[in-house]
């Protein structure tokens, strides 16, 4: 097999379509839609495969699969990226910032969805060598991963991986340079569910607080020691985080309420002590409300394990990175305690999670899920032709793998 060959080719195709996939990208970028709400993102993704005749199914009334390559195929490939968007309002002031109040592509999923479906594109267009070297290509342009259960659970359910040999994903990086991608055997990222407690007591005067059940106040407690307790009864190499990020409590300065409640995030590194969290979070709220004669009811959603970057996975993933990029493309990265998932996709099958780098060397360096980022756009084409090598790079990496 001829990898440079098959490089080449693809990367005259996706240089091509460069100009189109950035438009297309911006266009995304301008109308984003929140998960399970991405109908016309999914429009945009399916209009243009058909105007190539690739023939695409819909995964739901969001979401599309692409079946590519050799009917009897000696390996399968999956290929992933995310169509949703956040709940945030945008602040970059470009050209194409989110013309929906309160909805920005601030992760990166409009640079995911364009790169796959360029790699779509140039894979269809070259689907003789596919077919030639016995490969299989699914490519799934998946709904929902910014909810929780977010919309892998639904590829799951319907079976779209279970025949798989290996899938892939890109994740943007604003923190790495474009032109470079972070690969991690092992852990990528962590564990991350939403933690919500809700507490409801005797409100009244805040003159006379020891008439009631001090809700504001009790609700401060769990702010602060609920962290706190975890990080004592915990083994810290779990890496847990307990983060919160909405607090609502009455709006009277001198009124107590009689409900409250904090929501936040809890992240882990390690997935064995991820499974046995929440009996130790229920026991851990209702002590430290006990003293306030509060009712506490605790609101545990978990979330995702971590991402596990199979050895097979890296290879495939470095070995199609420096096609692209050449070696000083690929990079090591370190966990992160970011959650994505993408991890219910590669659970117990080979597979690898990248980070694409979206940073301007010498520029601003930005953070996912904030209203500012800009990621810088060569990260498109680098995404698709990644993608569009990654069939190649694993049928060669891992032959002994393929074999029985």
């Amino acid at each position: 097999m001829n990898l440079d060959a098959v490089t080449s080719g693809l990367a005259r195709t996706i240089q091509g379509l460069e100009p189109e996939l950035v438009s297309i990208r911006r266009d995304i970028h301008e109308s984003p839609e929140l998960s399970w709400q991405e109908v016309r993102t999914t429009r945009v993704v399916l209009d243009r495969l058909e105007r190539a005749e690739v023939e695409a199914t819909r995964l739901d009334k969001t979401g599309l699969v692409v079946e590519l390559g050799s009917e009897d195929p000696v390996v399968r490939v999956g290929l992933r990226a995310d169509l949703d968007a956040l709940p945030l309002l945008e602040r970059t002031g470009l050209p194409f910032e989110s013309r929906r109040r309160g909805v920005a592509h601030a992760c990166g999923h409009d640079v995911h969805t364009t790169a796959l479906l360029g790699a779509a594109l140039a894979l269809a267009s070259h689907e003789e060598a596919l077919v030639h070297h016995q490969i299989a290509v699914r490519l799934l342009f998946q709904p929902a991963e910014e909810s929780m259960p977010g919309g892998a659970r639904l590829i799951v359910e319907r079976g779209l991986v279970d025949d798989l040999d290996i899938v892939f994903a890109l994740h943007c990086d604003p923190r790495r340079d474009v032109g470079e991608v972070g690969l991690r055997v092992g852990p990528i990222t962590a564990a991350g569910d939403q933690v919500t407690v809700r507490l409801t007591g005797h409100g009244g005067h805040t003159s006379r607080p020891f008439l009631t059940e001090d809700l504001t106040f009790a609700l401060g407690k769990v702010i602060t020691d609920l962290p706190g307790a975890l990080s004592r009864r915990l083994d810290p190499r779990a890496g847990a985080l307990l983060v919160w990020g909405g607090v609502h409590a009455g709006g009277v300065p001198n009124v107590i309420p009689d409900s409250g409640e904090v929501t936040g995030t809890l992240r882990m590194l390690d997935a064995d002590a991820w499974q046995g969290i929440g009996p130790l979070l229920t026991e851990l709220v209702d002590a430290v409300v006990a003293p306030y004669g509060v009712e506490a009811e605790l609101r545990h959603v978990p979330g995702v394990p971590p991402v596990v970057n199979t050895e097979w996975g890296i290879d495939a993933l470095r070995a199609a990175t420096v096609a692209v990029l050449g070696p000083e493309g690929a990079g090591e990265t370190d966990q992160s305690l970011g959650g994505e998932d993408f991890a219910w996709l590669v659970r117990g099958r080979q597979g690898a999670l990248g980070r694409l780098g979206t940073r301007t060397p010498g520029g601003t360096t930005y953070d996912l899920h904030r209203g500012d980022i800009v990621v810088d756009e060569r990260a498109v084409s680098i995404g698709a032709r990644v993608y569009a090598c990654l069939p190649f790079a694993t049928r060669r990496s891992r032959r002994e793998a393929f074999t029985g």
